[in-house]
């Protein structure tokens, strides 16, 4: 008979895919080790089923599993198809183990690795492709190398389909607020596949810097108060470069649909009958505060945000804001495309009865390395904005949060 070889003895693990959709897999402990485990099982679509007799919230409340908030006991696994020892218990993961090695399944022990018959890779998800890292029991090297691998499919420079172009069509893409490193991983994916990319004035530049040469940038920039590619002209050469097989990424600052005219441009597109999507971005008027030490929101103090343009003064025939109400708001208001007209429009505001007290906050060129932050009261802004000479792109926040330093910000309740 075959002497069965130790665990810690092996060179290596056998790495292969469980098809575990409706199939029972056991999950013993209701920490954070199984709080980290459980989605990846779910999405696998396993029927789970957790032991555990104090799980975390997060634990007890997670959707589309069993949850028996009792101690472990022999029989528990009756019928399992894999299973995950991990409780902070060494002697009841040894036996969940025994019991697993007496029923022939396969089972992690997290507290050591080498003491189980399986192990968990440190897993990643790229489209449709899954993979899985294994560094001998070292889940920091493991780990940090999944993130390599990540980040390297996410920016391209890591190809799965070497060759493989992406199939025509639009995909509007928000930039974020200006500094390279916020857009997002699916943004940055689809800007790494495009053949043709039209980038707006606030696109962040870096990003397409690192573009190859065979990749034509269409300059659509929108110049504050100067000169501008007409909207139509965008969407006639989005519809047309796709229609000629290529794949093109408009690429934006900020988020596609906060006062990026995207959806104008979905509507061209859909109604050209050429494919396009959507990818969110981080927006200005949240994301630049934020760079700033400065929450939109605070327990206590603000229940709302309001976001306005400031595109057209008050009074304007095109304009549709009613300065009056939003004077009369107890929360915060964020102006964008204000710097023109900051005097403007802090005198509607206290013409509606908002007091000059109120603290003003500014914020140029927010997450990038030259942002500048101007703090002021609404009866001196437009004062304070001309003689610091503000330009855009610029941020004007409106509200007791204005006030906020990193010191206060989080003692206010």
């Amino acid at each position: 008979m075959a002497e069965r070889v130790a665990p810690e003895s092996v060179s290596g693990l056998y790495l292969a895919g469980l098809d575990l959709r409706g199939r029972r897999v056991v999950v013993v402990g209701g920490g954070s080790v199984a709080q980290r485990r459980l989605p990846n099982l779910v999405a696998a679509g396993a029927d789970v089923t957790v032991v555990a007799i104090d799980p975390t919230p997060a634990v007890e409340s997670f959707q589309g599993i069993t949850v028996l908030t009792r101690a472990y006991a022999d029989g528990d696994l009756d019928g399992a198809w894999y299973v995950l020892a991990c409780t902070d218990d060494p002697q009841v993961n040894a036996a969940v183990v025994a019991e697993a090695e007496r029923s022939r399944i396969f089972c992690v022990r997290a507290d050591d690795a080498r003491k189980g018959t399986a192990a968990t890779p440190a897993s990643g998800r790229h489209r449709d492709l899954q993979f899985g890292v294994l560094a001998g029991g070292d889940h920091r090297q493991s780990a940090a190398m999944r993130a390599a691998i990540s980040r390297a499919l996410a920016d391209g420079s890591l190809a799965p389909h070497a060759g493989a172009p992406h199939p025509p069509g639009v995909a509007l893409v928000g930039g974020g607020p200006g500094d390279a490193e916020l857009i997002t991983v699916r943004g940055q994916r689809l800007l790494a596949q495009a053949d043709v990319v039209v980038a707006d004035r606030l696109a962040p530049p870096e990003l397409l810097a690192a573009l190859g040469p065979q990749v034509e940038i269409i300059d659509a920039a929108k110049v504050p108060y100067g000169r501008a590619m007409k909207q139509e002209a965008i969407n006639d050469v989005l519809v047309s470069r796709a229609k000629e097989g290529k794949f093109v990424v408009r690429l934006k600052g900020g988020d596609p649909f906060v006062y990026g005219r995207g959806f104008e441009e979905l509507q061209a597109c859909v109604a050209a009958g050429v494919p396009v999507t959507v990818v969110p971005g981080v927006s200005s008027p949240i994301a630049a505060p934020a760079s700033a030490g400065i929450p939109v929101t605070h327990r206590g103090v603000t229940h709302e945000v309001v976001i306005a343009s400031g595109h057209v003064p008050p009074g304007h025939p095109d304009s549709l804001i009613d300065w009056s109400v939003l004077a009369q708001l107890q929360g915060t208001l964020v102006l964008m495309m204000a710097v023109e007209r900051v005097a403007v429009f802090a005198d509607a505001l206290l013409a509606g009865g908002k007091p000059g007290d109120t603290p003003v906050a500014m914020i140029e060129n927010g997450s990038l390395p030259t942002q500048r932050l101007l703090r002021t009261d609404l009866a001196h802004a437009g004062e304070v904005a001309d003689a610091e000479n503000l330009t855009p792109p610029a941020i004007v926040v409106v509200g007791a949060v204005a006030a906020f330093t990193d010191a206060d910000s989080g003692s206010r309740r």
